[in-house]
């Protein structure tokens, strides 16, 4: 079935604007579509990539340009420790090297070679281990790494070193990194020293440094969620196609409450 959605902001905005804020395809892919003639507004084809759509007016994707849009790839994997997400130095194991057949978890219709075009959708250094997103799916990237992205990632941690009210407080919401204040976490104790991290930023290794700051010693560092992603049962090593649901919920904005009296 084509994409089809009524207009209903205030003023006009470009097409291409528009798909992109709605998580639909990227700006630049929405201009593919257009040079392709593949938009239409009230039932009349889109030709020109500048068209603003007025309030009111409906505009369809031609059901060719939504399979061409979901047919870009996303995989999950449960990446062990000792695996890098890319750029490996000599020696190195990169992450795209797990997507094997025999590493497949589920069925999937294509298997990625070792050339693709994946490419991580966030960090999980080489000690860490659990989810890691893998795209070719500039959408599905802008959602959760984007300067706008308000996903969280949630991580289970295990440290040495004493745990104090005091510590965690400051974890939560009391740190700095290379000058810049840190948004506030979501930090609990799940059980001795494991500790629970929900954030909504993804700075190089700052769980580590945040926890060193605070003179605790990070020995397993376990992401096990983005988003409404969750690795759940997908075993060390293995990796699967997200599903077109998945996709949908991972990068449509979350709804906020309606305010109350």
């Amino acid at each position: 079935m084509a994409w089809t959605r009524l207009y209903d902001e205030p003023e006009p905005q470009r097409v291409n604007r528009w798909l992109a804020q709605n998580g639909v395809c990227s700006r630049r892919e929405a201009e593919g579509l257009i040079a392709q003639g593949l938009v239409s507004i009230d039932g009349q084809r889109v030709d020109d990539v500048g068209r603003k759509i007025e309030p009111g007016q409906t505009l369809t994707l031609a059901d060719v340009a939504q399979a061409a849009l979901e047919s870009s790839m996303t995989v999950i994997v449960h990446k062990p420790v000792g695996v890098v997400s890319s750029q490996p130095d000599p020696g190195q194991v990169p992450a795209v090297r797990l997507l094997t057949r025999e590493a497949l978890y589920g069925p999937a219709a294509t298997i990625p070679d070792w050339d693709s075009r994946l490419a991580p959708v966030g960090r999980l250094d080489m000690d860490s281990r659990g989810l890691l997103i893998l795209s070719e799916d500039g959408v599905v990237a802008k959602a959760v790494i984007g300067p706008d992205s308000n996903l969280e990632k949630e991580y289970m941690v295990r440290v040495t070193g004493q745990i104090t009210e005091k510590k965690l407080t400051m974890l939560r919401h009391g740190l700095q990194l290379d000058g810049r204040q840190l948004r506030y976490a979501k930090v609990k104790v799940v059980e001795g020293q494991l500790l629970r991290f929900v954030l909504k930023e993804g700075r190089n290794r700052q769980i580590r440094r945040m926890c060193e700051m605070v003179e605790l010693n990070v020995v397993d560092l376990f992401r096990v969620r983005i988003g409404t992603l969750r690795l759940a049962d997908l075993p060390e090593g293995r990796w699967r196609h997200i599903t077109p649901a998945e996709r949908t919920a991972l990068i449509s904005p979350p709804q906020r409450a309606p305010a109350t009296t």
